[in-house]
């Protein structure tokens, strides 16, 4: 996936749409970070990207990953590859200078991986949890841990884990059984097995930082009784650990990136946090991949979108309605329709998850203890929501951008169906889709009776909605004050709408965020020209770049909204039904 080709569109979005240099401006960290700079940052990621990353995709495809005697080793010029990401500091974009990090803010490392994620799914496996370690082991590692670990993390020296599977325990982390035993000179003994552990064991860097989930002798049943525990490859006297690969899965995708069975035999690790206090230091390190995985829908869909737009615009086949001869394929409507529909996506995806990896720094950083805590709500809320339905359109988008190739997306040659198979793990890990549903409308917004959900809706900033969009936003309200009042005498019914629920409230955040790209494209913020965004000849800043999707946002993208309440409607009337019949029964 060309990054070049995406980047006027997202420095339009990130200085007209969002304004970020001048939100910027209120974050003492950020004070001196302007537009100009972010642009010269973005610049310099698109040629990494498509220099140094994009060349490898198909080549670690089809190599993929080689196992020997406990040994990985990754295709050919993905360590290379790595080494120069790391020592040209990438991996450090927006950790703390007193850290070895540049101190930038976090949408600019966002949009990196979102491109890095889109030209070569599997090498960005490996340094793609390199942020989540970092603040985990920044807020929760002991000094004397941070001061071994941490700069090597930050700068990507060496690269992290997140080690919590077990064969019998997937999303139910209760279950974990590996054990860490305290020692009297403050290390542990950590031993037990772990599956599913993405660059468990590779050749990019001398080190391996694992943070392994495990309990504690004395510690109680169920994911309370968990401890955190890091555990290094090399410990820090150069000597090798007791860790060891068993072996590397078989996948339908992400050739590329090694997908380890991890063994620790007495391993010497440390502990991170407070004892059984694992969980907590392990959500730092998930919350911020939730963000990063939902980016790597956006990444592939913009990747599908790009082959599947540029055979369009070359294949013939038939005439198209009113042609008097062979048209080009991207002029009949159904092909017309699949392609703006995934650019709507696309660009209020991208609005959607700028804006939550802005929040996150005025969480961390804005003076005013009020906008800090607005900020904290609206990720805490939106994360889920941003992680499940951009992975679900980016493996269905994707989907849809083979189907513009016919025969031709399901063979090898056009590198398009390696995508639709790159896509479709970002459903399942970090929290499958199920559960993010889940968190979403059950631990968040039914937890304090969907008050938490009506405000961020009534907040939302940005001009005033069309007529359409705010009768969305009332039906979603009363949607959920009514769930929760029929979750009362059946309290299954929430798990059972999870998923329309959490699809309801990302289609209202859709199209919120596309009402802040046509204001912006409409000239209500001043926007200026931003250059070529390389989508014909229609720059960044003109409206008509953004006509098509946002008219296939109304017509084929938002109808969804009513379906997905009929069902949610429906499903709460019957359970208030019940609740009535027996109230008279009884």
């Amino acid at each position: 996936m060309p990054a070049r080709q995406a980047l006027a569109d997202i420095q339009h979005l990130l200085t007209h749409v969002l304004q970020a240099p001048s939100r910027w401006q209120a974050l003492p960290p950020f004070a001196d970070t302007d537009g100009e700079l972010a642009a010269q940052v973005l610049d310099e990621a698109a040629k990494f990207v498509d220099n140094a990353v994009a060349p490898l995709q198909r080549m670690g495809d089809e190599e993929g990953c080689r196992f020997d005697a406990g040994q990985v080793h990754t295709p050919a010029g993905f360590r290379d590859a790595y080494q120069a990401f790391w020592q040209a500091g990438w991996p450090s974009l927006s950790c703390a200078p007193e850290d070895g990090g540049q101190g930038l803010p976090a949408v600019l490392e966002c949009v990196l991986f979102e491109w890095l994620a889109g030209a070569n799914h599997g090498w960005t496996m490996a340094p793609g949890l390199l942020h989540g370690a970092y603040e985990c082991i920044k807020h929760h590692a002991s000094d004397t841990l941070k001061a071994q670990y941490l700069e090597k993390i930050a700068t990507g020296e060496w690269l992290a884990t997140m080690c919590l599977t077990e064969a019998h325990a997937g999303s139910d982390l209760g279950l974990v059984r590996t054990r860490g035993v305290l020692q009297p000179d403050g290390s542990a003994r950590v031993n037990g097995s772990k599956i599913f552990i993405s660059g468990g064991e590779h050749d990019l860097t001398d080190n391996i930082v694992h943070l392994v989930l495990a309990r504690l002798p004395d510690a109680p049943a169920g994911p309370k009784g968990l401890s955190l525990f890091l555990v290094p490859k090399v410990l820090p006297d150069g000597k090798r650990n007791a860790v060891v690969c068993e072996r590397i899965e078989e996948k339908m995708g992400l050739h590329g990136s090694p997908t380890c069975v991890m063994r620790f035999d007495d391993a010497t690790g440390w502990l991170v946090g407070e004892p059984n206090k694992g969980l907590n230091a392990m959500f730092v390190m998930m919350n911020a991949a939730r963000l990063h995985v939902g980016l790597q829908g956006i990444g592939l869909l913009e990747a599908a979108w790009q082959k599947a737009s540029a055979y369009a615009a070359e294949r013939r086949q038939m005439r198209a309605p009113g042609a008097a001869d062979t048209s080009l394929i991207q002029d009949h409507p159904a092909i017309r329709r699949i392609l703006h529909t995934q650019r709507a996506w696309i660009d209020g995806g991208r609005v959607l998850a700028y804006h939550t990896a802005l929040q996150l720094d005025v969480a961390k950083h804005h003076p005013d203890a009020g906008e800090r805590a607005a900020a904290q709500r609206w990720c805490a809320l939106v994360t889920p929501v941003l992680k499940a339905a951009l992975t679900d359109q980016g493996f269905h988008g994707a989907s849809a951008c083979l189907q513009v190739f016919g025969g031709h997306g399901y063979v090898r040659e056009w590198g398009i169906e390696q995508i639709v198979r790159d896509a479709r793990v970002a459903m399942i890990y970090e929290g499958t889709n199920e559960i993010q549903a889940i968190d979403l409308l059950v631990r968040k917004v039914l937890a304090d009776g969907g008050q938490g959900l009506t405000a961020l809706l009534a907040s939302l900033p940005g001009p005033t909605p069309s007529p359409a969009a705010g009768a969305r936003r009332h039906a979603l309200i009363e949607i959920t004050q009514t769930l929760a009042i029929a979750a009362q005498s059946e309290p299954e019914l929430p798990y059972w709408v999870a998923d329309d629920y959490l699809r309801a409230v990302a289609l209202v955040l859709l199209d919120w965020a596309w009402g802040q790209i046509r204001a912006a494209s409409q000239g209500e913020r001043g926007s200026e020209p931003t250059g070529s965004s390389e989508r014909g000849n229609e720059p960044a800043h003109n409206p008509e770049r953004w006509s098509a999707p946002a008219q296939a946002l109304t017509q084929w993208v938002l109808p969804e909204f009513d379906m997905r309440a009929a069902i949610l409607r429906q499903r709460i009337a019957q359970s208030l039904e019940i609740k009535t019949k027996l109230a008279a029964i009884a």
